[in-house]
């Protein structure tokens, strides 16, 4: 069973798709149908920043009586007597502690490695009676294997220079070292280690959807998908229920507890109730399951996350694309594994208020969101991060170069003030 709410969504603002024509199916739109909405990643009077902010200098090990991933804890102080009479606000992150070298047993050298699956997700479109959906002789399908080695090949997998390392390394461990720069040691890194399932399928009933064809007839250059449908097909209704990708996977063996275990689409995005009101493009959280004697009677926690490939000209912002969806829910994962760190209220620069510590969303829409890295002979396009001192309120950031923002530390240039709930 899912956990709770869908951590974070990763969400296109609210958009008018141009319908059929006549020669379409009721629920098939043109390609260009996109092409308007402002994407933007996004989870489901104010008052200057207090002095006294402090981010904590100690760690804790792993949430007590959960399997799952290596995470630590630790907090900040921020007085927040508006909201909450709150001054310190405790979070877990994924890794060991950067303040001392624990004692868990993935600590290598001063390296966490975590799995990191790669599930890519073949969709059939489904017509009334079941089976495979035909459209102009065409068959309904649209696979994700063949975005896998791109992916594999860019930043979120595949090591590169950032200011925040001394050597390569991988994009979510460089934002996770830019706001513990000056409290880690050299060797502390969070790495993901990939592997690449096989293919799981996840079946789509017609009228929990809408399509648009690619230009030679096949499916699909997008396919839109109610939400509660698609979260419905994706989580395993019970333990033992192998219909649904994440369930398949669990009970094949395929991801496990300690992973990070990425369900990869291909341009698919999520609408609410009306394919008018789109599009959400990825979210990270994780699926509960209850434990066993084998694991000492403590819940499993499968941390996952869906995320969207976006290909080039479906959105009017030409820089949200390839990686961008993933890029932001890992990083979130990592400061937000758990979906519970809370925060004193904030406003975002993109107009976002929230009170959680999710990197992710206090960038996304706005102009330098993402920022254009080549690696591999490939370009790509993750998006920029908040640090912990911009939730922290501190007045002179901590992290790797005094920045609030990263990897481009242009984009936030102070931290956020303290907000009434709501942000009014």
């Amino acid at each position: 069973m899912r956990s709770g709410l869908l951590a974070t969504l990763l969400v296109a603002a609210v958009c008018t798709p141009s319908l059929s024509s006549a020669a379409m199916a009721d629920d098939e739109m043109e390609p260009t149908a996109l092409i308007n909405v402002s994407p933007h990643l996004h989870h489901p009077s104010s008052f200057a920043a207090d002095g006294g902010n402090k981010i904590g200098a100690k760690g804790t090990g792993s949430v007590l009586g959960v399997d799952s991933i290596p995470n630590f804890s630790s907090y900040f102080y921020r007085d927040d007597t508006s909201a909450y009479l709150q001054f310190t606000w405790p979070y877990t992150m994924v890794g060991n502690p950067p303040f001392s070298k624990g004692n868990d047993d993935d600590w290598q050298g001063g390296t966490t490695w975590i799995g990191a699956p790669i599930v890519p997700v073949t969709m059939q479109l489904l017509d009334f009676d079941g089976s495979i959906r035909v459209v102009g002789g065409k068959q309904m399908i649209s696979t994700s294997t063949q975005l896998v080695n791109p992916v594999l090949k860019s930043p979120v997998f595949s090591p590169a220079r950032y200011t925040s390392s001394s050597t390569p390394t991988q994009f979510t461990d460089a934002v996770h070292r830019a706001q513990f720069f000056n409290a880690a040691d050299p060797d502390w890194h969070t790495l993901l280690r990939p592997r690449v399932t096989a293919p799981v399928t996840m079946k789509l009933k017609r009228g929990t959807y809408s399509f648009a064809r690619n230009a030679d007839g096949t499916c699909c250059a997008f396919v839109l998908i109610e939400i509660n449908a698609f979260a419905n097909g994706l989580f395993p209704a019970t333990p033992d229920d192998t219909t649904t990708p994440i369930g398949f996977a669990e009970n094949a063996g395929m991801i496990r507890t300690r992973d990070i275990s990425t369900f990869l689409f291909n341009n698919a995005f999520l609408f609410f109730g009306n394919p008018s009101d789109c599009c959400v493009i990825g979210f990270h959280t994780y699926d509960v399951e209850p434990g066993s004697r084998a694991n000492g009677s403590r819940e499993k926690r499968y941390v996952v996350n869906y995320s969207s490939w976006v290909s080039p000209g479906i959105f009017g912002d030409p820089t949200f694309l390839d990686i961008t969806a993933l890029s932001h829910e890992l990083s979130e994962t990592f400061s937000d594994p758990f979906g519970n760190n809370l925060t004193p209220w904030w406003l975002a620069p993109n107009g976002l208020c929230q009170n959680n510590l999710e990197d992710g969303d206090v960038i996304e829409g706005l102009p330098n969101a993402q920022f254009t890295m080549i690696l591999n002979g490939a370009t790509y396009h993750p998006q920029n991060e908040a640090l912990l001192q911009w939730f922290a309120g501190l007045k002179k950031s901590n992290a790797v170069e005094g920045a609030f923002s990263y990897p481009d530390t242009s984009v936030l240039t102070s931290s956020a003030k303290v907000q009434l709930p709501g942000c009014p």
